[in-house]
């Protein structure tokens, strides 16, 4: 159970507190509700260009960096589809400095063509390293469009092409920091060694005077249901042949939400998993394989992925995993196998909250998706999971119809 308290600021800025004596440390997370997913079509990679362009300085600190090292702090970032989010890690005694560093960065950020090239040029570098010049590194560049057709789900956070970063100009970076960075489109958490009073006098000396701006209002394509399989071969200097096969699920407010990441850890959890017993150690079909879900706040994609061993076949591999998803959809998860598959569950959720920064983070996504308080409400969800629903959401997912597969074949 994590308890917090919250209020929001007259300018719109949610603010959660958790109040952890235990520890030294504090936290300060702030989520905003902009990814990947809120770009245009044609100025994609945005969302994660503003991530770093918002360490690039602001008006009044001209080096993110050095009044957080000053105070033994630490901080990072991260982009995704759906969210940006930022943390910083001190000790309590010092969260003042994390307050005005956020603060002035979400009033004043620092535009300049200067900040803008050398932003540009590492987000470009990232995209050749981690993208194109990496094995397997352009599969979400491949696998999103080829399940997404009417979503901006279909490209990557990276974005599209390094086209669309090379052509930002200051006038555009500017107009998306107007729209997205504001009071009223961010969600801050604090915990650690602090108080309530003392996070909410932090707050309205900080933040209290930032301009709301105006309301975001999201209007995004939905994607429709998928009706025929997909399926797309490329040849690539890759070291091993490999298998992707994607499926559409539900959004991560459907009810049936819990049951799809039951069936991902049943399959691919541990060396205990059936992908794993039965495909790699047994019939060494495999030499790895896995099954995951991206957990998207829109609809959402469910994935399976092996790297055939040599002498297997594309199609032996594909088979094998069919294979195996077909029996969760005729035969009953047996109860033992079902209570390993959530004791796990409920063990990750436990360890989550001895971490103070995932605490913070967690807190911040379920006050996007609604409440905060569904944290706590969690842990029983998955445990509510039935056997007869695993069976249900196999079914629903897994079906030819409903696949998009993506093979990778070794260049000889």
């Amino acid at each position: 159970m994590v308890k917090f308290n919250r209020f929001t600021l007259d300018n719109g800025l949610r603010v959660i507190v958790h109040e952890d004596n235990t520890t030294p440390m504090a936290v300060l997370n702030i989520l905003y509700d902009v990814g990947a997913r809120d770009e245009d079509p044609e100025q994609t990679g945005f969302a994660h260009l503003f991530e770093h362009l918002m360490f690039g300085g602001s008006v009044n600190i001209p080096v993110y960096d050095e009044p957080l090292q000053r105070v033994g702090g630490e901080n990072n970032a991260f982009t995704s589809n759906d969210i940006t989010n930022y943390y910083i890690t001190l000790p309590a005694a010092n969260i003042e400095t994390a307050f005005w560093l956020e603060s002035d960065r979400m009033l004043s950020l620092a535009f300049s063509e200067k900040s803008l090239e050398v932003q540009r040029n590492v987000v470009i570098e990232e995209f050749k390293q981690r993208y194109l010049n990496q094995p397997y590194g352009d599969v979400w560049l491949k696998l999103r469009p080829l399940v997404y057709k009417q979503h901006p789900y279909r490209w990557a956070t990276i974005g599209k092409t390094i086209k669309h970063i090379e052509d930002a100009r200051i006038e555009d970076v500017k107009a998306f920091f107007k729209k997205h960075y504001n009071p009223q489109n961010a969600i801050m958490v604090v915990g650690g060694n602090v108080t309530t009073a003392q996070v909410k006098e932090l707050a309205e000396k900080w933040f209290g005077d930032i301009p709301a701006g105006e309301k975001y209002l999201r209007n995004l394509p939905q994607e429709p249901a998928q009706t025929e399989a997909r399926r797309e071969t490329v040849t690539a200097k890759v070291p091993l042949n490999d298998v992707y096969i994607a499926f559409q699920m539900g959004a991560r407010l459907d009810a049936d939400y819990y049951a799809a990441e039951i069936v991902s850890d049943l399959l691919s959890r541990g060396n205990s998993s059936r992908l794993y017993k039965s495909l790699v150690k047994e019939k060494q079909v495999f030499s790895e394989v896995h099954a995951y879900i991206t957990g998207s706040l829109d609809k959402g994609m469910f994935v399976l992925e092996g790297k055939p061993l040599e002498g297997v076949s594309i199609e032996q591999a594909e088979a094998a995993l069919w294979e195996q998803i077909e029996k969760l959809k005729e035969e009953d998860v047996p109860a033992d196998e079902l209570t390993k598959v959530k004791n796990k569950t409920e063990s990750t959720m436990i360890f989550a909250e001895m971490s103070l920064l995932d605490k913070a983070m967690n807190l911040a996504q379920y006050e996007l998706l609604g409440d905060a308080e569904m944290l706590n409400q969690e842990t029983s969800k998955y445990l509510k999971v039935t056997a007869a629903e695993v069976k249900e959401q196999a079914r629903k997912l897994f079906r030819k119809e409903n696949s998009s597969t993506l093979i990778y074949l070794a260049e000889k």
